[in-house]
């Protein structure tokens, strides 16, 4: 049999050119974007970038539409203390195991189709929500239209799949955190809607509220339709189209999923970003309420003070993201899980003075100060989750999102459901959990990177750390060629004073090649 030849450096060096022409930014060896122009629209990598944090965005405001009218609704609907507490909870408990599912959908469809889907599948319980009658009816349109909430694992999955390993915790912590302004959009939206419905137009009250949700369904099901038909899931091409063509390992659920479970790695960061995240949720569910009873402000200016604590993550959690990589860039991977736990250590903290706090504007001066950090070490988190896993990446990112909305769940739970607790004594109860559950960080260890207290074990390398998720039938088969790209990219992840070494661009050949 006559045996294969190689190409010459001539066809590599056109194949290379053909590569670069290809796209509108510098790209690497994977094809990822080396660069993050954020007002850039160019395809494929910026579009997906606006399309991800577009559509998680549309999400945050129909899931979280309902509490700064709660005051309203209430009235109208009958809701006690214990009714609230429960719709809150429901909220994000469901987004608990649609994230898992979407993080496994990511890794086996592509994060365009199962981000389409999950967006159309949300949007009737929130139409829905305009024709509620009762507690129970107004629970389920909460837990149904909380699901959307998983879009943020597409979010991550997708810019984890178009951005380098230098600029990957920036992307995920503008596109997560411009997606998360929802929270704090909809305090302004929806109580200026409900007014422009009942003064300018003459609608009742409890009419005008019911009117007002058909805009978070409308923003929704706009973002579902703009994501499936503009977006791509990966920079060469959607999944079907590289199986098809051989490009790309059609991967099986069974491995996606062993591989995901038994990272410990991903446990604790699913159980730390339950104390960042999730302590987000749950003070979206709960501050325009907080403020309205506590310290006796009218509805508009409770939103006011609600939404400036969401509005933050148009900087905080980016610039979580950008920290994460500048402490790469010189300390490696043990920067970003320093950076991580000094953050959320921080806002852990503040947590506790706002619970203490007595007087508005001291009150107000803390909680903003709280949500940068907390906020950014939501950034900080997913400036590490993308080197967790090559082959379960989205799985991975569902598990930490997840925990996420797990944390924010047995933080109602515990806290903030009944009267067991005052919601200023829960705020600071809140806070010494997360200063505990952040203290995990210190056990995750990369062998080839090291951890927050040891340094990488001697001989270690990335390729042998993501080429170990391959069997070696599927090693010899070259199923495992894009984790040895994404190893050569990670190798920045060393630091400056370990090893020089930054992305190898596309006109470089990759050493395995």
């Amino acid at each position: 049999m006559e045996e294969q030849k190689k190409p010459s450096s001539l066809q590599i060096e056109s194949v290379v050119a053909s590569d670069t022409k290809r796209f509108k930014v510098p790209v690497d060896s994977e094809h990822k974007a080396m660069v993050f122009w954020i007002f850039s629209f160019a395809a494929p990598h910026m579009r997906a970038f606006h399309l991800s944090w577009f559509s998680f965005f549309c999400c945050f405001v129909s899931t979280f539409a309902a509490p700064p009218l709660l005051p309203v609704i209430r009235d109208n609907l009958g809701l006690t203390r214990t009714d609230i507490g429960n719709a809150g909870i429901a909220s994000v408990s469901g987004a608990v195991f649609a994230r898992l599912a979407m993080g496994t959908a990511c890794d086996l469809v592509g994060p365009r189709l199962a981000s389409a889907s999950l967006i159309f599948l949300t949007t009737p319980a929130v139409y829905c929500t305009s024709v509620i009658n009762s507690a129970s009816a107004y629970l389920l349109a909460r837990f149904f239209t909380g699901f959307s909430l998983a879009s943020f694992v597409s979010c991550q999955f997708w810019m984890s799949s178009m951005f380098s390993a230098p600029k990957v915790g920036r992307a995920n912590g503008v596109a997560a955190g411009w997606g998360n302004l929802g929270g704090g959009a909809t305090q302004l939206i929806m109580p200026l809607v409900y007014e422009l419905i009942h003064n300018a137009i003459g609608s009742t009250k409890f009419t005008a509220w019911r009117i007002a949700f058909f805009i978070p369904g409308l923003m929704q099901t706009a973002a579902g339709i703009a994501v499936l038909t503009l977006g791509q899931d990966l920079p060469d091409g959607n999944y079907q189209k590289l199986e098809k063509a051989g490009d790309k390992h059609k991967d099986s659920f069974s491995k996606v999923f062993h591989h995901a479970v038994t990272n410990y790695r991903a446990w604790i960061l699913a159980l730390t970003y339950g104390y960042c995240f999730g302590v987000e949720l749950t003070i979206d569910n709960i501050i325009a309420e907080y403020f309205y009873d506590r310290f006796d402000v009218n509805l508009r200016n409770a939103g006011m003070i609600a939404a400036s604590f969401g509005l933050a993550n148009i900087f905080s959690r980016p610039a979580g993201g950008l920290f994460s990589d500048l402490l790469s860039r010189r300390f490696g991977m043990r920067g970003r899980l320093w950076g991580l736990w000094l953050v959320q250590s921080f806002g852990g903290v503040l947590c506790i003075i706002l619970g203490l706090m007595d007087n508005l504007a001291a009150a107000i001066s803390v909680m903003l100060l709280f949500s940068v950090f907390v906020q950014a070490a939501c950034g900080l988190s997913f400036g590490i989750v993308p080197f967790v896993s090559r082959r379960s990446l989205g799985l991975i990112s569902g598990m930490t999102g997840g925990g996420g909305n797990v944390g924010a769940v047995l933080t109602q739970l515990i806290f903030f459901k009944g009267s067991r607790y005052s919601t200023q004594k829960g705020i600071a109860l809140m806070g010494v959990m997360t200063l505990a559950c952040t203290l995990p960080i210190m056990l995750i260890y990369f062998p080839q990177w090291g951890g927050m207290l040891v340094g990488p074990r001697p001989n270690a390398t990335e390729e042998d750390y993501y080429a170990a998720e391959w069997s070696q039938k599927e090693r010899d088969s070259g199923c495992h060629s894009a984790s040895l790209k994404f190893a050569e990219n990670s190798v920045s992840e060393r630091g400056k004073r370990r090893d020089p070494s930054t992305t190898v661009p596309v006109d470089t050949t990759p050493s395995h090649v």
